[in-house]
């Protein structure tokens, strides 16, 4: 066993050490071990938010999308400062409701403001499919870094295998306090390395910033331009106004706001949020320096690149540190949507759907049932193997995203719309996603002799234009039929 395979075990020792030391003192009933009893102030709240938005996705995806893709990957740079605006404004509302109601789960937010459990089981559905594509990417980041770092000690599919053990056994053992206990220590260790490595890494392999631009735009100068087909400035756009409104429709990003102590937490949250930003540049010159130095990676293997260019340049005790810190990267927000998913499952889709009359204690039950059995199914899709993180994130993105007009219409005091133009909504704009997701539809073959700035538009974007035309179309009609009929009745009342 070499030095870095015995760092990141000491590292996965010590997140469950944390876990159990979390929840000391603490009878983990359903809304202690989902959303930490509401108790969590303004720093651990901040903590649980970042470590959520900070991921594998960043981690390895930020990076490795730099490495192949050049430019267009800043568009994970952009995109959430846009949403920490509207979450400024948008996150207090949805605290005070969801604490005057006790709501403990994603789609109890939807189902009480539409009065409607069909409603909830809808959009457990919709959140429920979203978040197995974010668990894959949690689950792979956390087996290739596992693999890698141990210089292939162990195979990668036996370490996705390990991970999600990992991750089951933290979330059973201590719910989001360990979540939150351990993202103090991964988020001062994420920010030192990344700084780090974003500034030695160019120093050490071209002496600085400025030579090494200039090299790859010598050998790749494509990758310091926005293309003029494929991922241009139309999709640029598009793709960050869509990930910036779905930004806070991610479950576990979602129910996060509940674990809150007040609504001024949440807008100091917010307010240092960007800080997370500035480590993405750093990763994204992690990525430019592996451009010219680490050579033969293609497709879904661009992720490996921040962690071949760490093996090939660092003794292999940094390496195990690096690993370590991914370790915990993929944990957090790992083990977040394994218990939102499982809350989920438990309370909207169980409960809501088939037992009613279900006690907090059988629902307690059933998601700690669930946690496992959902693992199980997102270890098989992983095993599968498939795209990059930032593919998957856009998707799943991009489903959540079809909840936008839903959450927009209960701000009113009264919502607009209606349980059946929620139905008719997210069939419209799923039916665009599949259409385009396995179909191969494109605005492009819809549209062949439209400009390339109107066919370059991101997909999801235009299924939730289409989810929000029926939405608002559906609600309207209801309303006007309703309106209509409430005065025939009066008339008829008078005569």
């Amino acid at each position: 066993m070499n030095a870095a395979l015995i760092i990141i075990v000491l590292f996965a020792i010590f997140a469950l050490a944390v876990g159990l030391y979390a929840r000391r003192g603490k009878k983990l009933s359903l809304e202690q071990w989902a959303v930490g009893g509401r108790g969590f102030g303004a720093l651990l709240t901040f903590l649980l938010m970042a470590g959520e938005a900070f991921s594998t996705f960043t981690f390895l995806g930020a990076s490795g999308w730099t490495y192949s893709k050049g430019v267009p990957a800043f568009y994970i740079l952009s995109y959430g400062c846009l949403a920490y605006v509207i979450g400024y404004w948008m996150l207090p509302a949805i605290w005070r409701y969801a604490k005057d109601n006790g709501l403990v789960s994603f789609a109890d937010y939807f189902a009480s403001r539409y009065e409607s459990r069909a409603v909830g089981v809808l959009v457990s559905v919709v959140a429920v499919f979203a978040m197995v594509a974010l668990l894959i990417i949690q689950l792979r980041g956390l087996g290739i870094i596992v693999s890698e770092m141990s210089y292939g000690l162990i195979a990668q599919n036996t370490a996705i295998w390990i991970s999600a053990l990992l991750m089951v056994a933290y979330m059973m053992v201590s719910g989001i306090h360990g979540s939150a206990s351990i993202a103090i220590f991964k988020d001062a260790l994420i920010l030192g390395l990344a700084i780090f490595l974003g500034t030695y890494l160019p120093l050490h392999y071209f002496g600085g910033l400025s030579e090494m631009f200039a090299r790859i735009d010598a050998v790749h100068p494509e990758l310091l331009r926005m293309p003029e087909h494929g991922l241009n400035l139309s999709w640029y756009n598009s793709t960050l106004l869509l990930t910036s409104l779905g930004y806070y429709l991610y479950p576990h990003g979602f129910t996060a706001i509940y674990v809150s102590r007040d609504a001024s937490a949440l807008r100091k949250n917010v307010v240092l949020m960007p800080i997370y930003q500035v480590l993405i540049a750093f990763l994204f010159l992690v990525g430019f320096a592996a451009v010219l130095t680490v050579y033969g990676l293609e497709g879904a293997q661009t992720d490996l690149a921040l962690l071949r260019l760490v093996k090939q340049t660092f003794p292999s005790w940094f390496v195990g540190i690096v690993g370590g810190a991914g370790l915990l990267t993929a944990l957090v927000p790992g083990s977040l949507i394994m218990l939102n998913a499982s809350t989920t499952i438990a309370r909207n889709i169980y409960r809501e759907g088939f037992a009613p009359q279900a006690s907090d204690r059988d629902v307690a039950r059933v998601a700690r049932i669930s946690l496992p059995l959902f693992t199980l199914v997102v270890v098989f899709f992983v095993l599968r193997g498939g795209t990059t993180f930032v593919a998957l994130a856009i998707f799943s993105s991009s489903l959540l995203t079809q909840l936008v007009p839903m959450l927009a219409s209960s701000f009113l005091k009264r919502p607009f719309g209606t349980r059946e133009a929620a139905f008719g909504g997210i069939a419209a704009g799923g039916v665009v996603l599949g259409l385009s997701n396995w179909g191969g539809m494109t605005l492009a073959s819809i549209f062949p002799n439209a400009p390339l700035a109107f066919t370059s538009i991101n997909m999801g974007l235009v299924a939730l234009f289409c989810n929000a035309v029926i939405f608002v179309a559906i609600s309207a009609a209801q309303r006007l039929l309703r309106t209509r009929f409430d005065t025939a009745v009066e008339s008829a009342g008078q005569t």
